[in-house]
Parts: structure tokens; sequence; C-alpha cells
């Protein structure tokens, strides 16, 4: 039997435990979407009483072969949100918040690996305080104006 990812499944996912994303998109400053969005994933990935790590994470790690579907479905899901990141990384250089010359897409894909880390890193037990300053870290390297 091949596994697949129904879309109520993961719309169910997108607007319950990741449902910090889109709240972490509307902060006024690049920083600031930066900081909600690790810290979103820090909560999403070690809520007390919900499974540890990310449906979009380690439902991919575990497809193997009989679920490339599945797997292509999780990898377009997280491809969108580096998307969405990006798309608002670009404001912020229009703008005038990040510095001129920064890669709106190496960010955007620099934060989504960073809380796709902290969710795989969850699922093997690492704690919430560990993963919180696993976040601060990330953000000392942010690009400033």
């Amino acid at each position: 039997m091949t596994p697949k990812i129904s879309s109520k499944a993961l719309q169910r996912y997108t607007d319950g435990p990741a449902s910090y994303v889109p709240r972490a998109l509307e902060q006024p400053t690049a920083w600031q979407v930066a900081t909600a969005f690790l810290n979103g994933s820090v909560r999403a990935t070690t809520t007390p009483g919900c499974p540890a790590g990310c449906l979009g994470v380690q439902g991919s790690l575990a497809a193997g072969e009989a679920g490339l579907s599945a797997r292509d479905t999780l990898a377009a899901w997280r491809d969108n949100g580096i998307s969405l990141l990006r798309e608002r990384f670009r404001r912020a250089v229009d703008e005038g918040d990040l510095p001129a010359g920064t890669d709106p897409g190496l960010l955007a894909r620099y934060l989504m690996t960073v809380a796709n880390g902290i969710a795989v890193q969850a699922a093997g037990g690492a704690t919430r305080d560990d993963l919180h300053l696993v976040a601060d870290m990330a953000l000392r390297h942010w690009p400033r104006t």
C-alpha cells in the first residue's frame, strides 16, 4: 500500500500546528518575522501532549520508496513556506529593512533549514529550552542594516 498525505490532513496541519507561519509573515520587520518563525517552530514541535517534530519533515523522512507521492507533496508544502518567506524578505530588502544585496531566497532557505533541524531535534527528544537556544543562536547572524 502506498502512503498518501491527504490534502485535508495537510490543510488541518497548516491551520493548526503550522499556523505560526502566516502570523510570523505579518510581523513588521524581517527580524521579527524570523524570530516569530523560529520561535513558532520550537513551540509547534515541542507542544506537550502532541507528537514531537513536524509532519512536513518527519513524513518525508519516513516515506521510503512506497511513499514518493507523500514525500513529494510534503516537499512542495515546505517549498511553499520557503517561497512565502522569500517574498517577505524581498519586500524587506526593497523597503530597506534588510541590507541591499541580501539574497531573500537564501535567507528564506536558511530559516527553513534551521526550522527543519529544530523539528528533527524535537522528534529526537531535545527540550523546548534547548531549541530556543538554537533559534537564538541562528538569529545572532541575522543581516542588519
